[in-house]
């Protein structure tokens, strides 16, 4: 700045180019867009809520009728709504007419009921599908996330701790900090045989470990791109946590979400089509 303010006193005509390429320089930088403004996430949320039901059980003499067990989002065609396992798969009671039901918030107003069929299960992912009674909602799509790195900013939209939060849907950030084992194999070096590493081998998969916290509720909830709302995962609370952190009760701070191949996998297998 020194030099340039000698320039001007010394040689007018030769500092004001100096100063014009200067401000060049600047605008050029200024002109650069951040990576996904608060305008920008605002319209991904917008875009998104849409596509995201809460999950649970419904018994008309029950008080309350509807009973909560945590988050979906639809996909496909939008009459199927992924979710955990452990979510969806909780037994009905029959003899009271209990059925499996989501519900579906519109323009945040009241929500609408909808019965839901429980269509596939993958028990070792902690995934299920579950196709919805009425007219489609906006589908997510899911990406690819082989892509996914470590660092990578993405979000989460669901119900976190509902009995106090009510139904309405909210959404966090979270950086992926690891990608990692979903469970660390207790096991001795007697008992390390073939058999036995090969058993590991087949049953460990990796997990997308994340900064940010998820509270009951959250489980079912999708991980997806700010920019875009691509689905790379689905935030599992529970199931992780219980294989990895078993003396953990409560929140630790440290949140994992089941990578999407995994639910691109349980789609194909259970021939539902159009969530490329």
């Amino acid at each position: 700045m020194k030099l340039l303010i000698s320039s001007l006193l010394l040689n007018p005509a030769r500092g004001r180019s100096a100063l014009a390429l200067l401000i060049l320089s600047l605008a050029a930088g200024l002109a650069l867009p951040p990576p996904a403004r608060g305008a920008e996430l605002t319209q991904t949320i917008e875009q998104v809520k849409p596509s995201i039901v809460a999950i649970g059980t419904y018994i008309k003499v029950r008080t309350p009728s509807f009973l909560y067990t945590g988050t979906g989002f639809a996909v496909a065609d939008g009459r199927y709504i992924v979710t955990n396992a452990h979510v969806a798969t909780r037994q009905l009671d029959e003899e009271k007419k209990e059925f499996r039901v989501v519900l579906v918030s519109k323009d945040g107003g009241e929500g609408q009921i909808r019965n839901a069929e429980l269509v596939a299960v993958d028990k070792d992912h902690d995934l299920a599908v579950l196709k919805i009674a009425g007219d489609s909602l906006p589908a997510m799509k899911l990406g690819d996330s082989a892509s996914v790195r470590e660092g990578r900013q993405l979000m989460l939209t669901g119900f976190p701790i509902v009995g106090v939060l009510g139904f309405h849907p909210a959404t966090h950030r979270a950086m992926v900090a690891a990608i990692t084992p979903v469970a660390l194999p207790g096991i001795t070096a007697q008992q390390l045989t073939a058999k036995a590493i090969s058993r590991i081998r087949d049953s460990v998969y990796r997990v997308f470990q994340l900064d940010g916290t998820a509270y009951p509720g959250n489980s079912g909830s999708p991980l997806y791109d700010p920019d875009d709302g691509t689905v790379y995962g689905i935030i599992n609370a529970v199931f992780v946590q219980g294989t990895r952190e078993a003396a953990i009760s409560r929140p630790s701070g440290i949140t994992y979400a089941i990578p999407s191949q995994y639910i691109r996998e349980m789609l194909r297998d259970a021939k539902i089509a159009g969530f490329e």
